[in-house]
């Protein structure tokens, strides 16, 4: 298999995923697996560290606005092109699978040149530009919401399969992870959290709302991102509190989500696959910075079917905060709906579901 996707977590996260679980169930080895990316990207780092073959290749996303910088980006794309054909008639896959990023649409493009079976993962409720242009070409669309399937025109190649990551993070037992914090297991726990880098307007929501989290009788585990962690603390100064613990990053977050009762985070697709798959219920503060605003639709979905509470982040307060803090954690009722509304969407079975998908394609080959 060759697997491409980069530029960003959300793009990589689900192929690593994807290629654990063929390793486990002995569907393939390390050594019949290539992941192809940019050395820009997240994935030059990510990738190699997991023993996995890896090739870059030279790309470059496009301009939206008019730029001579285009130029360049249609001559890296057709260089590119020819590249990927040369790696892909050397190493003879089966299948080719795209993630999404920029650097996919090349690998893919090639591969479906060469009559070599195909298929694009689109992780989003609104689907990428190399998403949406890689399907006019592959054989197989698989989407993770089913507001995807709007986007587009080749209806009779999608597949509902949802985010590989989900399996991943559904397979992790109870640990009582909560006490490497200093936290009791025992009690409610809000875990805070606005993505690996953190987000500067939740930490600031946060900061305000410290003082009235202290009187709570849950718990909560915030975490600023390392990067606002140093100025986070300075800000803070001397106030703390028994019931809040505040760290700059967790190591192997998914191991930590099935030990808490709930959730105020980003809207980002991984970090929905995830608690969809667990049943967490959660706060969604969607991003507003990131493309076609595909957060907040990320969230609407989860928002329509009772398994969250959306707060956009320009109503982000430390009255609101804390309001929606105190409904999630402080009714039970509530709580135990959304957690039932949140598992019925979850996919726990995603990585089975795409691999089946592409065992169909490379058997009907």
């Amino acid at each position: 298999m060759i697997i491409s996707g980069g530029g960003t977590g959300g793009h990589i996260y689900p192929a690593l995923a994807l290629v654990e679980r063929l390793i486990q169930r002995k569907i393939a080895n390390k050594n019949e697996i290539l992941y192809i990316g940019t050395k820009r990207g997240l994935e030059s780092k990510i990738v190699p560290e997991q023993g996995i073959k890896f090739e870059a290749i030279e790309i470059q996303g496009i301009k939206r606005s008019l730029s001579l910088d285009n130029f360049k980006t249609m001559f890296l794309f057709m260089k590119s092109i020819n590249r990927s054909k040369t790696l892909i008639r050397d190493f003879k896959p089966d299948i080719v699978i795209g993630t999404g990023g920029y650097v996919s649409s090349a690998v893919l493009y090639a591969a479906a040149r060469l009559h070599i079976p195909t298929v694009i993962h689109e992780q989003n409720s609104i689907a990428g530009v190399t998403n949406k242009f890689l399907g006019h070409f592959v054989d197989k669309i698989a989407i993770s919401f089913k507001d995807a399937a709007n986007q587009f025109s080749e209806k009779k190649k999608i597949v509902m399969t949802g985010n590989p990551r989900a399996q991943q993070v559904a397979g992790v037992e109870p640990n009582a992870r909560l006490q490497d914090y200093g936290l009791d297991p025992q009690v409610p726990t809000l875990l805070v959290f606005g993505g690996s880098r953190g987000a500067e307007p939740i930490n600031q929501a946060f900061l305000n709302a410290f003082d009235d989290l202290a009187k709570r009788a849950y718990q909560v585990l915030f975490v600023t991102g390392q990067v606002h962690y140093a100025q986070f603390m300075k800000h803070l100064g001397t106030k703390q509190s028994d019931n809040i613990v505040i760290r700059p990053y967790i190591e192997d977050m998914p191991s930590l989500l099935i030990d808490v009762t709930g959730i105020v985070g980003r809207a980002g697709a991984t970090s929905i696959a995830e608690i969809t798959a667990l049943g967490v219920p959660a706060i969604l503060i969607p991003s507003p910075y990131v493309t076609h605003d595909h957060q907040t639709k990320n969230a609407e979905s989860l928002v329509r079917a009772g398994a969250a509470l959306m707060l956009k982040e320009d109503q982000l307060s430390q009255r609101s905060f804390i309001r929606n803090a105190d409904a999630l954690m402080q009714d039970n009722v509530l709580r135990r709906s959304m957690a039932a509304a949140s598992k019925k969407l979850g996919r726990p079975k995603a990585a089975d579901d795409l691999i089946q998908v592409m065992q169909d394609l490379v058997n009907k080959k």
